[in-house]
């Protein structure tokens, strides 16, 4: 008899502990289920928004990479806390494995993404990038990739070069434009009428100092980013222990359902 009691205890302890992992996980992936919800809507409206964003954003090679990489990132958290939560709600088990395999394939992606950060880079560094500009950089006519984007880059953030101007000194763009110093995207701008218009282009153009910006973009994007490196590592190590935690509780849950 005593045995019996003891079994049933044990049983009740045992079920009151699923219950609980069940209902915590269902908690968690509701609102990463909301998150994704947040970023589809965020992402879908820039792009259908009929107010003239779309335009703005379409302009801006950033923004507009932006954009896709929010809705990639909303549509993942999305299905990742649908699954969680009917899976835990319903406790269906094969819902609970395909959520855990999802959460498995992101975590190795995080830790594969880490590890390739680590050994590339010296690609980070600002030889390479002044290398890589002085190579590749034609000009604000061209529309490849890599121009558009360090564009992109110099109106947004107010520089040129990477270090300085200098930068295109024995450069590709110098070798096409020999009459220009530095590219249009180097040039100072103000807002005249509610619009952001050069100041003296042709003064700029020909490699006047006080017309141009001065200050390379790799240190004012740093300067910029600083803040946002610091969260953004503080977030990836909160991140990384959820998804271990969710597919412990998953794996948990799977295991407690007969």
């Amino acid at each position: 008899m005593g045995q019996g009691e003891a079994s049933a205890r044990g049983t009740t302890m045992e079920g009151d502990c699923l219950s609980c992992i069940k209902y915590l996980m269902f908690v968690f992936n509701f609102l990463i289920f909301l998150g994704g919800s947040f970023l589809l809507g965020v992402g879908v409206w820039v792009l259908v928004d009929p107010t003239g964003f779309r335009e703005i954003v379409a302009a801006n090679p950033l923004l507009f990479t932006g954009v896709y990489i929010v809705l990639g990132m909303g549509g993942m958290l999305f299905l990742l806390g649908f699954l969680g939560c009917c899976g835990a709600i319903k406790e269906n088990k094969c819902l609970l494995l395909f959520f855990f395999m999802l959460i498995l394939l992101i975590f190795l992606a995080e830790l594969a993404a880490a590890i390739l950060a680590f050994i590339f880079r010296e690609h980070l560094t600002r030889e390479y990038f002044t290398k890589e500009l002085k190579r590749h950089y034609q000009g604000v006519n061209n529309t490849d990739v890599f121009t558009s984007t360090w564009n992109a880059i110099m109106t947004t953030f107010d520089c040129c070069g990477v270090n300085s101007p200098e930068d295109f000194k024995d450069s590709l763009f110098r070798l096409i434009n020999q009459d220009h110093v530095v590219p249009e995207a180097c040039c100072q701008r103000a807002n005249q009428a509610g619009e952001l218009a050069y100041i003296s282009q042709e003064q700029c153009l020909s490699g006047n100092m006080m017309f141009r910006n001065n200050k390379g973009c790799y240190s004012a994007v740093v300067d910029y980013f600083e803040l946002y490196i610091y969260v953004a590592g503080a977030l990836a190590i909160v991140v990384l222990t959820i998804e271990l935690f969710a597919m412990v509780f998953a794996m948990c849950l799977f295991r407690g359902i007969q």
